[in-house]
Parts: structure tokens; sequence; C-alpha cells
């Protein structure tokens, strides 16, 4: 059995609170690794490490800061599979859906390489008589991220690659679920070039999050996971003078209109509904089809292509669709949910419930499921399933179908399929969601733009990478400074006497 560490100060550290976590290869539902649980007083040790190496990093010019950046994204490169492997071993994905966390996660790297440019302060020459009005944006010191199961390379370069090339220490914690790949992401960083003690990996439960929310030397908090504990982490930072952005749960909604192109739409909603095994945030899990001709033709597209996904382990090739789940718990939750959406009337047209891979019997795979004539009134289309389970909610005009994504209290995501330009520009004017997809299924932004939801999706005013995280991870401090100005006295040629 694998015990894990944390990574504190440049070196693997062994924990020390005697409470572990398991870590399950989820294609066999065997443990494969324990995974230490930081106490209070481990958390307070990384943040000493971090608040005695930070003042000497935020003096580093930011050209300089940007170079470890560089060198990062050549790294990140060179082990691309070897991150992707350690991914999907732990986590479950497919081998090229493990290698697309470590991307877009090395695309926000990318972007802070331009840290010169975007930490600039302004400069205004004679504001006044004699006055000249400059700002800079320094960094904050000590910043800190919760990061999920579901992206454990993508989301934590969100965070600390702006947080660290802003001039900040970052201490990251981790999911306890799939922990390797976030250790070696840091030894990756310090290889490249960044000074122990910058980037910490605590490894936790609620005791490490509870300690980081309420430690006086932490100046900020990222967050991504479900909308209650987003909810939580927000208050409770916030109360304690934080600067806090944390990103909820998602019910992203796809609507299809009558004149969609009906196989475009099919497919887009079978890569972004079932994808990851639905373990998306900005997974599409309600099709809303305009019209009940429309609703009949989709239905027809997709059930085929449903039965002829490919469900099994990341070894088993890269033409597998979906892996597992990532625990027995996420399993047990998902088929409840598509119990209840049976119990309460939906019509299950896939029934995935009987999935058995042969050779796998104690893996967490879930089979694909597809409801259709889902009400909202249902707990399948209330709550966030985060599983392959696609549900279809009819609408019978434009106007009931953006009520439905307008309504709902997550905002996300959401998408609509149409050759209409005026029905499309309307949708995404008029929609109160934070992300917009036209014929486009998952609209999560590139790099140089912003990612982030609306209503009980987010809780801050800032979102993740993009300029908002220049902002997000350093503060903007304003002088205004005037110097006595007038005829200057001439040289003097002698030896005035000590006053």
């Amino acid at each position: 059995m694998q015990e894990l560490s944390h990574y504190m100060n440049g070196a693997h550290v062994k924990g020390t609170s005697g409470r572990f976590a398991d870590v399950y290869n989820p294609a066999t539902g065997e443990v494969q690794a324990q995974c230490p649980l930081a106490s209070v007083e481990e958390m307070a040790q990384a943040v000493e490490y971090a608040a005695a190496a930070q003042p000497k990093w935020a003096s580093v010019n930011p050209q300089r800061r940007a170079r470890v950046m560089m060198k990062f994204v050549d790294l990140l490169n060179r082990d691309m599979d070897k991150l992707a492997e350690a991914l999907s071993r732990e986590h479950g994905k497919t081998f090229p859906d493990a290698k697309g966390d470590v991307q877009r996660g090395l695309e926000v790297v990318e972007y802070c390489i331009g840290a010169p440019e975007l930490l600039k302060g302004a400069y205004t020459d004679s504001a006044g008589p004699g006055i000249d009005m400059y700002s800079m944006r320094q960094a904050l010191g000590v910043t800190a991220g919760i990061t999920p199961f579901n992206f454990p390379a993508m989301i934590p370069m969100w965070m600390f690659a702006p947080a660290i090339v802003c001039g900040n220490a970052f201490i990251l914690k981790p999911s306890e679920r799939d922990p390797s790949v976030p250790l070696m992401l840091a030894e990756l960083l310090e290889e490249a070039g960044l000074p122990k003690g910058i980037i910490q990996v605590v490894n936790g439960d609620k005791v490490a999050v509870d300690a980081i929310i309420d430690h006086p030397v932490i100046q900020s908090i990222g967050f991504v996971g479900s909308t209650p504990i987003a909810e939580y982490i927000y208050g409770r930072g916030c109360s304690n003078g934080k600067r806090v952005q944390c990103f909820g749960g998602a019910k992203n909604h796809m609507i299809i209109m009558p004149d969609a192109d009906m196989d475009q739409a099919a497919d887009a909603l079978i890569g972004a509904g079932y994808g990851a095994a639905g373990e998306r945030c900005m997974a599409i899990s309600v099709a809303v089809p305009v019209g009940d001709e429309t609703a009949d033709r989709l239905i027809a597209k997709l059930v085929p292509r449903i039965e002829k996904l490919k469900v099994g382990p990341y070894t088993s090739g890269n033409d597998v669709d979906y892996g597992p789940v990532v625990t027995a718990a996420a399993k047990e939750k998902i088929l409840g949910l598509v119990q209840s959406g049976v119990d309460q009337g939906a019509e299950l047209v896939v029934d995935g419930r009987g999935f058995n891979l042969q050779g796998y019997e104690d893996g967490f795979f879930v089979g694909p499921h597809l409801f259709d004539r889902v009400t909202k009134d249902m707990d399948i289309y209330k709550q966030e399933i985060f599983g392959p389970v696609l549900s279809c909610v009819r609408a019978q005009n434009y106007e009931e179908a953006l009520g439905l994504a307008m309504d709902h209290e997550m905002g996300n995501g959401t998408a609509i399929y149409t050759r209409d330009g005026d029905a499309a520009r309307d949708f995404a004017n008029r929609v109160n969601v934070g992300m917009i997809g036209i014929n486009v299924p998952i609209p999560v932004p590139l790099a140089y733009h912003t990612f982030g939801g609306w209503k009980k999706s987010v809780f801050g005013d800032l979102n993740q990478h993009g300029p908002d995280a220049f902002k997000f991870y350093t503060r903007t401090k304003t002088v205004t400074s005037r110097w006595p100005s007038g005829i200057k006295d001439g040289g003097e040629f002698n030896f005035k006497p000590m006053e």
C-alpha cells in the first residue's frame, strides 16, 4: 500500500495527524494508496514556510517570474503522458480526457507568461500642479486554493499559476480522492525554478479547509466544488476578512431549436452529456428541444448513439468513451437519482442500471442513461447528478425553453443549437447564465478570457483565469506624489561649516 505525502518547503513530508483517506482505482474498486489528512498544526507549518518565502519572491521582477512559467510549460509538455496516466489511474478518466485536463491547465500557465504586461500599473503626469499620480499592482502575500476531484490538474493550475506569477505564495489543498497529480505539479514547478516554499501542497479534509479559512496570514481563497460548500467557504472566508472566489454546482441546459442540425446537436449532447462520465461542472445534463417534433427527432438520433458508447477503464485504449465515476458513493448517488426519476414519472428511454463490465465488476462504472419527458419538479432536474445521465425536458416554444435555463437556481453554462442568428443573439443577450455556447456544447472560455457562472454557481465578483485572475491575486496601490519646484540654487565651491 502506497502512502502519499504532503509537499512542503520543497520536500515530500509524511503526514503526522494519523488520519488517512483511501485513494481508489475507480476501475477496479481497489484501494491503491492512502492520502494523509492534515491537522491544523500541519497547515500552520505550511503557512509559515510560505510566509517566509513569499517576500523575496514578490521582489523578483515579473519577467523573471514569468520565465519560471515558461520553463514549467516545457516540463508539462515533457511529462504530459506521465501526468495523464497518474490522473487516469486515480480519477478514472480516459487517457485522452486526462491529457485534455492537463492541457487546459497548461494553457492558463501560457497566458501567465504575459505577467509583465498584465501587472503594469497606470501613470498620470501632472494630475494637479506639480502632482503626479500612479498605481501599481502588488501581491497579496500567502494565498490558497481548494480544488475538486474532477479536474485534478486543470483547476489547480487555474489557481496557482496566476497567483504565483503575481508574486504570491500558494497553498493548495487538492481533493483527497486523487492527490498524486497536484504533488507532481509542485515538483515540476520547483524543477522550473520556483523557490522552495512558494508552492505547498497540503492534503486534507474539512479540518484542513477550516484551517485555511481561519488562518490570519492567508489572504485569499479560491474554491471549486459543490454549491453548499462554496457558500460555506465564501461566507466564513469573507467574515474573516479574506478575498474569496467560490465556484459551485451547475445544471447546464442545451436548447435545440427546430431548425438545428439534428445530427450535430445529437453528437454534441453525447460528448457534453456523457464525456468524463458526466463529472464536469460544464457538462450538459438537460436537453431542451423546442416542440414535440423536434424532441422526437432528437430522441431518435440520441438512442443509437448512446447504445454504441464504449464504457471501460483507461487501459482499454483510446476508443473508450468514458470510464468509471470516482467513488462507490458517487455511483450510489447517481443510481439513486436515476431511480427517483423513474419513481417520479420520467420516461427512462435508455436504462444503464444493469451495466456490468466483465472483469471489472467491483469498479465504479455507471452505464449511460437517457430520460425523456422530465419536468421541473423532478429531483433529476433540480439536482446536479454529476454522472452519465441526460434529461430531456420538452418545451413548446422558444420562450419556455429560455425560461427553463433562466429560472434554474444554477447558472454556470448553457448552449443553444440553431441556424437562426436572431434566436442565437437573443438567447445570448437575455439568458442569465455566465458562459454561453452557440452551436458549441461546452462553452469553456480560453485562457485569455475568464471562466465563471452566475446565480448559485458562483460566490464572489471575479472569475477564474484571464484578466480577472490578475485582479484577484493582486491589490492596487495608488501613489500621489508632489515635489517642490522652483529655481534651483547655483553650484557652490566652498565647504560649509557643520551645524
